[in-house]
């Protein structure tokens, strides 16, 4: 059934492939931007989809925007995440039913993972989430998306795990764990079907992947593909937990952002590996067979 859904950061990375799906599904969408922002330029033309320009920092801003709107979606960047609290705020004042915070990425529930920066940040906005379960006695609620690593963004926009011009590879731990990636349009899809099943992802983590690889792995289909072998280096998590600290310390927030994902898909005591508590039969996510991994893989050479 259509639901009026609000989406903050339609034009990041992942924000575009969710307005996508959700109008895709018919769903009315209102798209919220900053004041002054001129990312509504960006955005497609479709009769169901409206875009209202408010102030994030400001729920009172907030709330004119998110009237009749069920559900609030937030995919803002990683150095506004500590800063959700006012919308979800707006969400509750407004009569929003669910809210999906933007988490997209490592297990949050983690008790090693949410010491780290970034994932602190995420933990933080759970709080304030069930905080106001508890307020509304229930009639609010909440969902957040745990999927690992983006995998087809961090294979073809990045040099993270495989750098194809170089011909090289960090390998992280070794390069033999196995962790949770997920497609984009996956992840956009996980969120079309939350809308869809609320009882059942109600005020949880859900967990999702489109494989579960290991960086060694990849690394075999590239050389395979390009019929020789890469250069390698290695790196461990002593060592990226020195340089994430270092960079914090710095307030080289976008490196130690990065590296964060890197620690955490790289090292078993962070949860990077959903096998067995995921929710992708819930949530109709189907798995990537190896032959579609690989082909992921070749089709960067």
């Amino acid at each position: 059934m259509p639901t009026h859904v609000a989406l903050a950061g339609a034009t990041g990375l992942l924000g575009p492939v969710i307005l996508a799906a959700l109008l895709a599904a018919e769903h009315k969408v209102t798209v919220l931007t900053r004041v002054g922002s001129m990312a509504a330029e960006k955005l497609p033309l479709h009769p169901n989809m409206s875009v209202r320009q408010v102030d994030l920092a400001d729920a009172g801003s907030i709330i004119p925007a998110l009237g009749g709107v069920s559900v609030v979606i937030s995919c803002v960047a990683a150095s506004a995440l500590d800063a959700q609290n006012p919308l979800i705020d707006a969400a509750v004042a407004a009569g929003a039913t669910r809210f999906i915070p933007a988490e997209y990425g490592l297990d949050s529930a983690n008790p090693k993972a949410v010491l780290l920066p970034i994932i602190r940040e995420k933990a933080a906005t759970q709080t304030h989430l069930r905080a106001k379960v508890r307020e509304t006695g229930g009639a609010f609620s909440w969902t957040a998306i745990a999927n690992g690593w983006f995998l087809d963004w961090v294979l073809q926009s990045t040099d993270i795990l495989l750098d194809v011009k170089a011909k090289s590879a960090v390998r992280y731990n070794g390069g033999d764990v196995r962790f949770s990636a997920a497609l984009l349009s996956d992840v956009a899809h996980a969120v079309v079907s939350i809308i869809a099943r609320q009882d059942e992802t109600r005020d949880r983590l859900v967990y999702i992947h489109s494989a579960v690889v290991t960086q060694n792995q990849l690394l075999r289909y590239a050389e395979e593909k390009d019929g020789r072998k890469w250069t390698t280096s290695a790196k461990g998590s002593d060592e990226l937990l020195r340089e994430i600290w270092g960079a914090v310390d710095r307030r080289d927030l976008g490196t130690a952002y990065t590296l964060v994902p890197i620690l955490g898909c790289s090292d078993l005591e962070y949860g990077c590996d959903y096998s067995g508590h995921d929710d992708n039969e819930l949530l109709g996510i189907r798995e990537m067979s190896e032959g579609e991994v690989r082909g992921l893989v070749e089709g960067l050479l």
